[in-house]
This record gives C-alpha cells, structure tokens and sequence, in this order.
C-alpha cells in the first residue's frame, strides 16, 4: 500500500476483534452471511456483539493451518459490523456482517488472548479534486457500461443491479459493488481490495469487465453452435445434398467415381437378371440417402458388397469323363468298388441328361472311412468348385436361412455364404455332418434344409438377410453322416443313402502302404529312402494298435512312428556331423515297434482252444467295426429268477428273455423237468462289463449258451453265430454282416451260423474276407444246436 500523508490519526482504531477468513474476500458496501466453527473467530464476534459489533475481517495470506503473526494475514482487510449473530448446531455460529471500509492491520495480538485482536487504521474514500471531477465522471459512465455490457440478456438480475448502483454517490463505493457482484475470482477480488487508490481500482476492474464480456460472449457462441447441432436432424437432408454435390464435384475434378458410381458400374457387369440389378439400384440409392458416418450407412455397405459378391447367374463349365472320374476315384481311395461303381453310374447320368436337379447323394459310414475325400475327388472329376459346409452341430435356423438385416452383427447363412465363397452358382456342395443337427427354441434346422435340398423348392430359396431369390437348383449336393438313425425322415426320404463300411485289416494294408505312409513320410520332411516299414509290422501296426472302421488312428500312429524317427535321425547327424541326408534306408520290424509306439493296445479276442459248457462264442458290431462277443451262461440252486449282467441294453435283455422263453418250451424234448426251470436261477453274462452293449442280434448265442449250461454240453470253440431268435425259435436277419464275418476270421473262427436271410448280404461280402471260413446258413433254433453243441 502507498503511504497516504493526509490519513489522520483519529482514524487510528485499537484492539478491535480479529476474524480471519481463509478463501473469502470481502469488499465494502457489502452484506454477508457466514458461519463460523473455529473458537477464536467466535470469541471475537461475541466480543463484537458485546462492545460496539465491530470487527476486523482480514484475508488469511500463507497456507498454514493457523495464524502465528501479522505476516499469515494480508495487510488489507474491511472493517465490518455484526448485525446478528445466532447458534445453527455444536460449535457453528451464524454471523451477518455488513462491511464498512478498507483498514490497514499495524498490529495484531494472538498470545494469552481469547480472541485475536489488531490495531488497525480506517482508510477513507478520498474526495476528487475539482480538475479531477469530470475524469471520475468518465470512469463511472465506462464502468457503468462495461457492466451494462455484461449483463445484458441476463434479465431482472442486471436490472436489478442497475438500480443500486444508481444509489452508489461515490465513484469508490460504486466500483466495490461493481466488484462485488461479478463472477471473479478470490485473487481477483483481493486485487480489488488492494487497490486503495480509485483510478488504480478503476483500471484494474474495467480490465476485469472487459475479459468477463469477451468469455460471456465466446460461451453464448457456443451456446447457439450446440442449438444448431440439436436442430441438426431437420438441416440433414440439405446438408447431406450439398454434400454429396461437393464430393462428386471433387471427384470430378480428379477424374474419380464416387462410391455409389463405383457400385452402379459394378452392378453393370454383374452376370443376373434384370430383376436383381434393379434391387441392387434401389439399394444403391438408398445408400446415397444416407449419412457417410452413420451405423446405417455401413450396414448398407456391407449388405451391397454381400449382394455383388454373390453368383446369381455366373456358372462353370462341367466336363464329365467317366474314364477320368475312374482313374481320379482309384487314385485317391483303395478298395469301396461298389461305392465308385455307384458314383460313376451317378456321373453318368448327370452326363446324358444334362439335368441339374439329380439325386441327391448321402454317404453314411464310420468316422475315416474317406467320405469327405469321396466328395472332393468327385469335385475334381467333373470340374466342380469345391465347398464343404459343416452341420454339426448347428442348432440355429438362421445358420441356414441368414439372420435378418434389422438385428445387430446380422450375415447371411451358411449355403449363402458357400455359393460367394464359390463364386459359381453350380459348385459342389459337401453337407458335411448331417446327421448331427440338432434343434432348440431357435428353430429347427433339418427343416430349413428341406427347402435348401428339395428340388422343387431351392430354385427360389430367400436367405433372410440377402431377401432376394437364389437358385440352388444348380447345386451338385452331396451329404455325409455317420448313421441315419438320428437323420429327420423327411429329410432323409430326399437323398439317396450310399453306405460306406469298415475298411478290412488288408484294406487298410493297402490304404496305408500306397496313401498314408508316403503322406506321412512327406508330412513329417522325410524321404521313402529314409524311411521304411516292413510289411509285418505295418500289419502289427493294423491289428495292435488300431480298433476302427476308418484308418484316421491308423495315420496318427503312422505319423507317430515318423516323427520319432525324425527324432533318432536330426541326432544320429549332430553325432555324425553329416548333412541331412542318409545313406542307410532304416526299415522298422515287427519287433521294433515298441520302441515307436510302446506296448500293444489291442489283444485280438481269438477263439478258445478248448470246448467249455455254457460259453458260446458271438458277433457283434461297433461304431468302429466287428468284434466277437463272448457269451457266458451258468445255473445255479435257486428260485428260478434270471439274472442279466455285462451292461445290456433293453433291446438285449429282450433277446436273452425271448432266448429263455424259447428253451422253456422245447424242455420236455430234451428230457429236462418243468420243476427245473423253478428250482434254478439262470445267470447270463457278457464279459468286458464296463462296455455298453445292445441289439438283437445275440439272441441264438445267449440261447446257446443257457441250453449247453442246463444240459451240461459243451459248445464247440470253433464256432461263432449271430442272429435273432423269435418265441418260436426261428432265426430273423441282421446287419452289419461284413464286419461281424472279418471279426471272426481275424477271431480265428472256422464256422459261422448266419440266419438264412442274410445270404444275400453274404455275396456282397469279398472273397478276401470269406476264404477260410465255413459260412452255415440257420433258418431255426434247432439247426443252430445240432450244429453247435459237441456231441
């Protein structure tokens, strides 16, 4: 503060209370209401109340927590009158102040004191000169309209003001009140309080006023640029319009197409009918509609390049060479001749009608029995773009018809999707895994694949997300399944089944000799100089350490054996120091295997060496091939109950009932007594427990085994059998022949009973699989006994 020499002595006040504010600012000509919490603030203001209600209000200058002396207040504060003071709750007190005018502290008393006390000197507004009355004039008017500026908009607050500052007679009292009533900072206002002197008070607000106008000013611009974006959506036409101008007139100048020229031209070489490049127009010029940024605008991108991609009239040339379809078929797969034969007859006809809409093949086996492979080198045969759509698994329609446009990360199906990734309408379609649809609150899928296979119908299938008609009808279809029995009749009744069974132990000899040991051998980096298996221990390799219909176990072994070899070898060379390559052809013996793939897996179930009572010798069939079954029957004292065990299924148990039926009622012509059937229980097991096991088909070996326990015969151990017996003892067919006859050579079976009705399933079977074996026809219970039991 600059020394003023005309400030007199009287204007000298001793021991007034002290509060101390710590972010507040007060100006004089001012009303306010504060509570205070702290204990000497107020002692001083009950103090204040007690004598005349004046106190001292400084501004707290440092950050500490407590004021220690004269230097933690600013020099510059207000002298203030408490008007009313009132207890809100605990230690709070509100205070109503009124300040009166600027004092400078000289003084100030904080030890072994209630309240802080100071000594301070009132600075009164000085007077105007007379050659200084016009200046003073000039400032009131520009603050005034500074003020006035301000606050205009802001309504019956501004006028409001407007009316005290009128009251205001002098210029100092005026500018605090200016100063008070503005939107300023702390810092700002202790500046205003600082300023003791009027022109210096004067500058420093109006500089205030000026910047407060110019934010004011920059917030309402703001303000209207928001108004406008909220009125956005009724300008988005006019603005979406001008826009599209511009770029095309950009892309003039450039020499450019636009994105939706690039579509149209696209649509002009697109091969379709009329009817879909008008559609895809339409959706053009929605697009054009559309804003650039939005979700929509994308949406529609995508759903225009998914409708161009498609083939809707673009066709490959088929050529058809039966010859080449053979040669590509022997090729690829040994053995499956009927199979092949099927196919060509199918190519064959393809190639005298001409017709697209042809049977529909199915082709149902065991995993690895080369159903996929088939599929493929029929692709190859006829020329036919390749593609493989994989069912299983598939629970939702719209895997099949496409998802609808209006849902969020929609797509089209999987046929859709196979056509585009074709890029043909006429490609070969492998419906891989058929059989292994399945159906929930999602919808059915084998239903929606009855319009997609049924001739009558696909030439006009919609997928729900293109929602234009496609022609399918062109499509060379073929399916594969591993069983038909979980395949939807109607479903099944549109397709032709072609089963494809087990591969034979010297099938897949040759299968692994001629195919998958040079497959594995170039898979794993490896030469046939190399490498070599011996034939005894590629057969050791069928027979002990593969069970199964198709040869993927058998590959996976194989490529076990390579890759430890590829091991031996990369060591045998760090130790030689040679270079990759190898003199010595390494051939793997019999013998050797365990050091390739450890211990035998599999022990061929072979037949017994001897005759037993109640074990009689049967054929079952698996998932993975045939197998022999053993059946185990003994009587016991009891009271004739009957007892199943070797996890039967229900359809078994009803066999070996039906089996104990039957002898119940030819006992007398054995000479075994009614009370026998009463006074013994009948146990019939199946060993290998912990193996499920159904069918019907051990019906004549259960029966064979309970008569040769309750007559005390023993069954002949060469022997094995397979039918299903009736009440009446007579012999009904069963399937899966081929692969129960191959269990009972590799069993070392020398007869086998077959029901009668399966004589013609016999001549299906190779001569491979039949030389060595006597295969006895069976039309009833009586001839499997007199053939079975030693006499």
């Amino acid at each position: 503060m600059k020394k003023n020499d005309n400030i007199e002595k009287e204007n000298m006040v001793q021991g007034i209370p002290v509060v101390v504010l710590a972010s507040l600012v007060v100006l004089p000509g001012t009303r306010m209401h504060l509570e205070l919490d702290d204990e000497e603030s107020i002692a001083s203001v009950e103090h204040a109340m007690v004598m005349d209600g004046n106190v001292f209000l400084g501004l707290q200058s440092s950050e500490k927590e407590e004021v220690k002396d004269l230097s933690d207040i600013c020099q510059i504060g207000v002298m203030a009158k408490v008007e009313r003071l009132a207890r809100v709750s605990g230690k709070r007190v509100h205070v109503l102040f009124e300040s009166c005018q600027r004092a400078c502290v000289s003084s100030l008393t904080l030890i072994d004191v209630e309240y802080p006390t100071a000594d301070i000197l009132l600075i009164p507004e000085a007077e105007p000169a007379k050659r200084d009355v016009l200046r003073y004039e000039a400032m009131r008017r520009d603050s005034l309209e500074l003020f006035l500026q301000y606050y205009d908009g802001h309504g019956q607050n501004g006028r409001y003001l407007s009316e005290q500052l009128k009251n205001a007679v002098k210029l100092g009292d005026f500018l605090d009140l200016l100063a008070g009533n503005l939107p300023i900072t702390v810092e700002q206002k202790h500046m205003i309080l600082d300023a003791v002197e009027i022109p210096e008070r004067y500058e420093c607000l109006a500089d205030m006023m000026r910047k407060e106008i110019v934010t004011d000013r920059i917030r309402r611009e703001l303000g209207d640029k928001l108004s406008d974006q909220v009125e956005q959506n009724q300008r988005e036409y006019i603005l979406r319009e001008q826009l599209a101008f511009i770029k095309k007139e950009l892309n003039k100048s450039a020499g450019e197409d636009t994105e939706e020229e690039k579509y149209i031209k696209a649509v002009e070489h697109l091969t379709a009918s009329e009817e879909i490049k008008k559609a895809i127009n339409k959706e053009i010029h929605r697009l054009e509609l559309m804003s650039e940024s939005s979700a929509d605008a994308a949406t529609q991108r995508l759903y225009l390049e998914t409708l161009l991609e498609l083939p809707w009239d673009k066709m490959s040339e088929d050529h058809i060479r039966l010859d080449e379809a053979r040669k590509i078929l022997d090729a690829d797969h040994y053995g499956l001749e009927d199979i092949k034969k099927r196919i060509i007859e199918y190519l064959a006809v393809r190639s005298l009608t001409q017709e697209t809409q042809s049977t529909i093949l199915c082709l149902v086996g065991p995993p690895g029995t080369g159903k996929t492979s088939i599929a493929r080198s029929i692709a190859e045969a006829t020329g036919k773009k390749y593609v493989r759509v994989c069912l299983g698994g598939v629970r939702d329609e719209a895997e099949i018809r496409g998802h609808r446009r209006t849902y969020i990360g929609s797509m089209p199906g999987r046929i859709t999707t196979g056509l585009k990734q074709a890029g043909v309408k006429n490609p070969l379609m492998l419906l891989d895994e058929i059989d292994k649809m399945s159906q929930d609150y999602k919808g059915d899928v084998a239903s929606a694949m009855l319009e997609v296979l049924d001739s009558e119908q696909n030439c006009n299938f919609r997928d729900h997300y293109v929602e234009l008609p496609m022609d399918l009808s062109k499509i060379m279809f073929i399916a594969t399944a591993n069983t038909t029995q979980t395949i939807p009749r109607p479903l099944l009744d549109r397709m032709e089944i072609i089963e494809l069974s087990g591969y034979t132990d010297t099938e897949k000899f040759h299968i692994a000799k001629e195919h998958l040991f040079p497959k594995v051998l170039k898979r794993n980096g490896m030469q046939p100089k190399q490498l070599r298996l011996q034939d005894s221990a590629l057969r050791e390799v069928i027979m002990g350490y593969t069970r199964e219909a198709g040869v993927r176990e058998l590959e996976r072994k194989l490529d076990q054996i390579c890759r430890r070899a590829a091991a031996n070898l990369v060591e045998q060379q760090r130790k030689e120091d040679e270079q990759p390559t190898v003199k010595a052809c390494k051939a793997i013996t019999k013998k050797e295997l365990a050091d390739y793939l450890g211990k035998e897996k599999y022990q061929n179930n072979r037949r017994n060496t001897k005759a037993e009572v109640g074990v009689v010798r049967g054929l079952a069939w698996t998932s993975v091939g045939g197998d022999t079954l053993e059946v185990e029957a003994g009587i016991l004292p009891g009271k004739g109950e009957v007892k199943l065990t070797g996890q039967m299924g229900d359809v078994m148990k009803e066999s070996a009932m039906a089996a104990i039926s039957y002898l119940r009622s030819i006992a007398g012509t054995y000479q075994i007594k009614p009370e026998f059937f009463k006074e013994h229980d009948i146990h019939i097991h199946i060993p290998e427990g912990a193996v499920p096991k159904d069918g019907p088909s051990a019906g004549i070996t259960m029966a064979t085994a309970v008569f040769s326990a309750m007559t005390n015969q023993k069954v002949r151990p060469e022997i094995a059998m397979t039918g299903e017996i009736t009440l009446r003892g007579r012999i009904l067919p069963i399937g899966g022949l081929k692969e129960k006859t191959l269990a009972a050579k590799q069993a070392g079976m020398k007869t086998v009973l077959v029901p009668a009705k399966n004589e013609k399933d016999v001549s299906e079977i190779s001569d491979e699989i039949k030389s060595g074996l006597d295969i006895v026809y069976v039309e009833r219970m009586e001839d499997v006994l007199k053939l079975a039991i030693k006499k």
